[in-house]
């Protein structure tokens, strides 16, 4: 004799194969099921692919935190900060930058100077490469600052047709504020820029930053906004072991500095990994709804039974079978159908991320058309990552809602008249 429960024989006795409209019906459910799965699995997994490269690209120019002054005024004495800031067990390497806005102009050998206003960034050439990955980004040229280098983005050495070695005149903001307030007493002169060499061209994944992000040592940043005197900095960028720790680790450090220092995490600097963060959560609610759809068959698939069987449920409870026996027949054939469609789901959901790319080339040549542009999502190929704990919570709410979309036609059957189901014709 098998040794399984009487409830679940009978489920599996119910469940075999029969040239039946139920039977059909049992079928489309596993199949909701499984798509319901499988396009949760895949929308999701996408996204967290998009959220981890997104999140590697962007360590690789910034940081995971930065200390600062809450109204962005110069901080004078940020070695004492620099090493309050070290001291928290969060905190992996730190390093001192300056922000500040420049003007380009090209010195080509023939035709017109081209102009620029990036966003200059002076950074310490020995700590940086500690709190992120700028050195390893160089694509042309070497990470070189000394006596007045340049490092430039990919883009915008392609806008200002720029190479390795060219040079540039750079003019500081105080220069062109000095310009205003010349204008106005009637005196125009401008101070002579600074000649600064290119010697080196990275490529930091974000197109903001490849295209409008000028990089330079922190001596001569300084220089160029004008605080060199007082060996002042615009913040410190801070690498943690755990990016994730970066609200706690803020938290900790403002308030061991107090009330004249501020942090920010790279969440509050990166709005766009905030979004997709955002999306992932909303698109795994929204996407339940599929498989809310899908259990809503089970649910018709276990009334049509019901009502087809319900002699057999008078039957059942004559001969003694109780109420919570009855309910957990139909429990158990509702439990098998939805374990086999989300197995399905999964396998579907696991072939098509691992043949991702590989059908989005097969569209390509069908059709003719980039359904996953490079040039617009800076991907080469469309980034997936299954996580554990995503695929857990898929599978098991699904089970869940398919569970609990059949336990209304399940009860209703258990409490049925025994009487009255075997008058049934």
């Amino acid at each position: 004799m098998s040794k399984l429960p009487f409830e679940l024989l009978l489920a599996l006795r119910y469940l075999r194969p029969k040239r039946t409209f139920v039977s059909i019906i049992t079928v489309i459910s596993i199949l909701g099921v499984m798509l319901g799965v499988a396009v949760l699995i895949i929308v999701i997994s996408v996204m967290s692919g998009f959220d981890r490269d997104l999140r590697e690209k962007f360590f690789g120019f910034s940081s995971h935190l930065k200390v600062l002054h809450p109204r962005y005024q110069p901080m004078t004495n940020y070695n004492w900060v620099a090493s309050v800031v070290a001291s928290n067990k969060g905190v992996q390497a730190v390093s001192p930058f300056v922000l500040g806005q420049i003007v380009i102009e090209t010195q080509p050998t023939s035709g017109q100077s081209l102009f620029l206003m990036p966003a200059l960034r002076g950074v310490d050439p020995e700590s940086e490469p500690k709190v992120s990955r700028l050195a390893t980004n160089i694509i042309d040229g070497a990470f070189d600052l000394s006596r007045r280098g340049l490092l430039i983005g990919v883009e915008m050495a392609d806008n200002l047709q720029l190479r390795v070695g060219d040079k540039v005149s750079v003019y500081a903001a105080r220069q062109l504020e000095s310009l205003r307030q010349q204008r106005d007493g009637g005196r125009e002169r401008l101070s002579p820029a600074d000649d600064y060499e290119v010697r080196g061209i990275f490529d930091a994944g974000y197109f903001e930053f490849n295209a409008m992000v000028v990089v330079t040592s922190l001596e001569s940043a300084q220089k160029l906004n004008a605080l060199e005197e007082d060996d002042a900095i615009s913040g410190l960028t801070v690498a943690l072991h755990d990016p994730y720790q970066a609200q706690q680790v803020a938290r900790e450090l403002e308030r061991t500095l107090g009330w004249e220092y501020a942090a920010t995490t790279w969440l509050e600097d990166s709005p766009l990994m905030m979004a997709v963060m955002v999306e992932k959560n909303v698109m795994l609610y929204i996407l339940f709804f599929i498989v809310i759809v899908a259990a809503f068959g089970i649910t018709c698939t276990l009334i049509t039974f019901i009502v087809m069987k319900t002699r057999e449920i008078g039957l059942m409870k004559a001969l003694g079978a109780s109420n919570n026996q009855v309910m957990w027949v139909f429990l158990g054939q509702s439990l098998i159908v939805s374990v086999l469609g989300v197995l399905a789901g999964l396998t579907l959901g696991w072939l098509a991320i691992e043949y991702r790319n590989e059908f989005l080339t097969f569209m390509r040549r069908t059709t003719g058309m980039q359904l996953f542009p490079a040039d617009i999502y800076g991907f080469s190929q469309l980034p997936a990552l299954m996580m554990p704990g995503d695929i857990a919570i898929i599978c098991g709410g699904s089970l869940l809602i398919c569970l609990g979309a059949a336990a209304f036609p399940a009860w209703h059957a258990s409490r049925m008249n025994p009487v009255e189901a075997l008058r049934h014709e």
